[in-house]
């Protein structure tokens, strides 16, 4: 009778235990049936497990299905793994339930715990004695509530379902990082995600997740177990979502406009166009904190260069006025001639190379002039210097100064078509370049029909060939250009050749219109439009006509630039006093970093307005994984309007140019420069 008792102990906090369970969830760890059952037999102290008898309440047929079915459950409380042998039943059947207890514990989970029946063992059963009389035996029981009950047709399928979310949930935990969902909320905060507004309950419900991760002690096998039955199906399965794969390709460094172009076409078709920039305050806050971190807080400020902030050292020629500016520059510069020399020949013009020039006649001469051609505006430029000049240089070459060109470039056309993989050594050339984040398209319509534009690149009659199309996919850069080149003029088809510009998609109402060069056989036509476009409007720079005998006549073409007009308070077709002569700063104290420049600065030659302070290729590499919070901050950190800067006309060494210039010394004359 003691032991029916002791028994029945057993069965009572086994089934308590399942019942305390149940109102936490359920799941099976993997483990054998029959190791289970071996165990259970195994741990029954010496000479308490009678196996001479011809049946026992604790190994009878009954209770080895309910160990073998049962025996596996487990529930996460508390932050521990229970199963329903973690009981104090004392006797004998301690032991065994402390083995069962630590074997179940040592399985990992692999499902949720399902039934098709109401109840599993049974809590009595009655047999006859030899000599006639009933005799009851107790069992392992419990009563499975009706949650855990599904039909036999459904539980293959329900399992498969419950794993396979746990298994998306896990790999979303491990995968996707904070940092992704964070500026994909950003995004949608700031209207710069299409239809993001859709997925930013789901997205927000997943940061939760990830956040009680982090502050979890479960590992992440028990922690999407016991999530994943709990939370929305769709926050564990968000992984395989289309903003999953955002999250995803946002988590493996997948570029921001790739990732976000990526996910836009999939919410809309690939004819959706952004209209706001892809950085977040996550991103703005992380590049920033980097900024300070560097050094770099008080360089940022800029404003036009002076005489007075340039030494000796990186000057190539400096005219009186200026060297009267610049500290101990009058004494260092040597000497000046009263009184030149009138040259009878100015009609004469001699060419040389820049480094002739440089060379040999610079250091001779008193004083020089260039003209000012109307081809020549884009060459216009301003050196720009920190407003604190004991600031830590943020440049690759070491010193504090940068430069812009005009329409706040760094660099020529051609030279920015060629940075972009664009081929400019062919026989024609036709490049565009605009100044923000403006869709532009450049087409070429050929006489033998052929259409050459971003859907159909290569002219299979003729060879030409679009090799350069930015802003298509974003925002990609404010400083864009496009490209056809036609490699070999005996290929070209005679006769008329359209090239006209289409707005594909309007983004901004500032830094607009656009600038075409048309480069046939060494000489270059330049074309400006200063207008806005509007979307979808078709701007016809040039026809011409094409023969081999002739090579390019232009029939029709967007207003003549032979007029002389007046830029940057200097008229062109004139020359004008060259105050300064110098490198550019990538070159200054025996540097020599990226694309050489040689700038002449102009009496006179002032900037209307603000110049951007600096651009992406010229910060050091410790800023290049923040480079489009850094080409925004650039774009806004803009000079002071001033009437005291360093403007003149700049050309850089890889782009073929020329300029005449009339040089005063010994005698005068007039040559011409070739760069």
């Amino acid at each position: 009778m003691a032991k029916e008792k002791v028994f029945s102990d057993f069965q009572k906090v086994v089934q308590e235990q399942f019942n305390r369970m149940a109102n936490e969830g359920l799941f099976v760890v993997d483990v054998e049936k029959d190791v289970m059952w071996d165990t259970y037999l195994s741990s029954f102290p010496e000479g308490s497990n009678p196996m001479f008898r011809e049946r026992t309440e604790h190994d009878c047929q009954c209770c080895k299905s309910f160990i073998r079915s049962i025996g596996n459950v487990v529930s996460i409380i508390d932050g521990n793994i229970e199963s329903i042998w973690d009981v104090e039943v004392g006797g004998h059947y301690q032991p065994v339930a402390d083995a069962m207890a630590e074997l179940i514990r040592s399985k990992p989970i692999e499902n949720i715990f399902l039934s098709v029946e109401k109840s599993k063992g049974a809590v009595k059963t009655h047999s006859l004695t030899p000599d006639g009389h009933s005799e009851v035996w107790n069992h392992f029981f419990v009563q499975i509530p009706n949650n855990f009950v599904v039909d036999f047709e459904d539980k293959g399928t329900k399992l498969s379902e419950a794993r396979s979310t746990r298994d998306v949930f896990k790999r979303g935990l491990e995968e996707i990082t904070m940092d992704a969902v964070d500026t994909v909320l950003d995004l949608i905060s700031q209207g710069s995600l299409y239809r993001g507004d859709e997925k930013k309950k789901v997205l927000e419900r997943f940061k939760t997740q990830m956040e009680d991760w982090d502050n979890s002690d479960l590992d992440i096998d028990m922690f999407s177990w016991e999530r994943s039955r709990s939370v929305h199906v769709s926050v564990c399965r968000i992984r395989n979502d289309v903003v999953g794969t955002l999250l995803t390709d946002l988590s493996n460094s997948v570029d921001l406009e790739h990732s976000v172009k990526s996910f836009e076409d999939k919410m809309s078709g690939s004819n959706y166009k952004r209209t706001t920039a892809l950085v977040t305050d996550a991103m703005k806050k992380k590049a920033l904190k980097r900024f300070v971190e560097l050094g770099f807080e008080d360089s940022a400020d800029r404003r036009y260069a002076v005489a007075r902030d340039i030494t000796i050292n990186n000057v190539l020629h400096a005219n009186r006025k200026t060297r009267a500016a610049m500290s101990a520059l009058e004494e260092a510069m040597g000497k000046i001639p009263e009184k030149p020399k009138s040259a009878k020949n100015m009609e004469k013009v001699e060419e040389v190379g820049v480094d002739a020039f440089i060379e040999n006649i610079l250091p001779n001469a008193e004083s020089i002039e260039l003209m000012f051609e109307n081809s020549h505006v884009k060459n216009l430029m301003s050196l720009i210097a920190p407003v604190d000049s004991d600031s830590k240089s943020m440049f690759k070459w070491g010193n504090g100064f940068s430069w812009a060109y005009n329409g706040d470039v760094t660099d020529s056309i051609k030279d920015r078509v060629k940075s972009a993989g664009g081929k400019v050594d062919g026989d024609l050339r036709c490049s565009l370049s605009w100044f923000n984040y403006d869709d532009l398209d450049l087409h070429m319509m050929e006489p033998g029909g052929e259409h050459i534009y971003f859907s159909h690149k290569k002219s299979r009659d003729t060879g030409g060939n679009l090799d350069v199309d930015m802003n298509a996919g974003g925002r990609d850069s404010r400083n864009p250009v496009e490209n056809i080149c036609y490699p070999d003029k005996r290929r070209m088809k005679e006769g008329v050749y359209k090239l006209y510009v289409n707005q594909y998609s309007k983004r901004e109402s500032e830094d607009v219109g656009f600038d075409v060069e048309i480069e046939f056989d060494g000489v270059i036509h330049s074309f400006s439009y200063p207008k806005s476009v509007r979307n979808d409007r078709n701007i016809t720079v040039a026809e011409f006509e094409y023969t081999h005998a002739n090579g390019i006549e232009f029939k029709k073409k967007l207003p003549s630039s032979a007029t002389s007009k007046v830029e940057w308070g200097i008229p062109t077709h004139q020359f004008h006093k060259v105050t300064m002569v110098m490198n550019s700063p990538n070159f200054w104290d025996d540097k020599a970093i990226g694309n050489k420049h040689y700038f002449f600065i102009l009496d006179k030659c002032l900037q209307e307005g603000s110049a951007r302070g600096f651009f992406n290729e010229f910060l050091v590499d410790d800023l290049r994984d923040d480079r489009k919070v850094f080409e925004i901050l650039g774009a806004n950190m803009k000079t002071k309007e001033s009437d005291d800067q360093l403007s003149g006309l700049g050309f850089s060494s890889t782009q073929r140019n020329s300029v005449l210039c009339k040089v005063e010394g010994s005698f005068t004359r007039v040559i011409k420069i070739n760069f």
